[in-house]
């Protein structure tokens, strides 16, 4: 039977631990590693760019694509000990890191999310970001 109580943690309806390795990913581990992707993506833009907020963007998005393919995690997610897996398993594959990326590039669906605390691109590209 499943538990339907509010007070149920984010991630409990897909089978994932409350705590530890494979559990939700929360607000402040995602912020922070926004914040160093981002913050790279400005590197860059600055250096190559003399800063541009296109060239920002999608030097952020090729490095999303890029390393969550590769490496299962940004060079963000990896430092605060995050991962993007598919839901069902298996290789992350390129569609679901494009699909994720693009959608997080226009906000609106990376500020709204589920009970597991999913947002609407990871809804879309079929992932889940967990705790390494």
């Amino acid at each position: 039977m499943p538990d339907t109580r509010d007070n149920a943690w984010p991630g409990k309806r897909l089978g994932l631990p409350e705590s530890g390795p494979r559990s939700i990913g929360r607000l402040g581990r995602r912020l922070v590693a926004f914040a160093i992707d981002w913050g790279i993506a400005v590197v860059f833009s600055i250096a190559f760019f003399a800063y541009d907020a296109f060239a920002t963007l999608g030097i952020y998005v090729l490095l999303q694509v890029v390393f969550i393919s590769t490496l299962a995690g940004s060079v963000g997610h990896l430092l605060v000990g995050l991962r993007v897996v598919p839901l069902a398993g298996g290789w992350i594959g390129l569609w679901r890191p494009v699909v994720r990326t693009l959608l997080i590039a226009i906000v609106i669906p990376a500020v709204i999310w589920d009970k597991d605390q999913r947002g609407l691109h990871d809804l879309a590209a079929g992932t889940i970001l967990v705790r390494r």
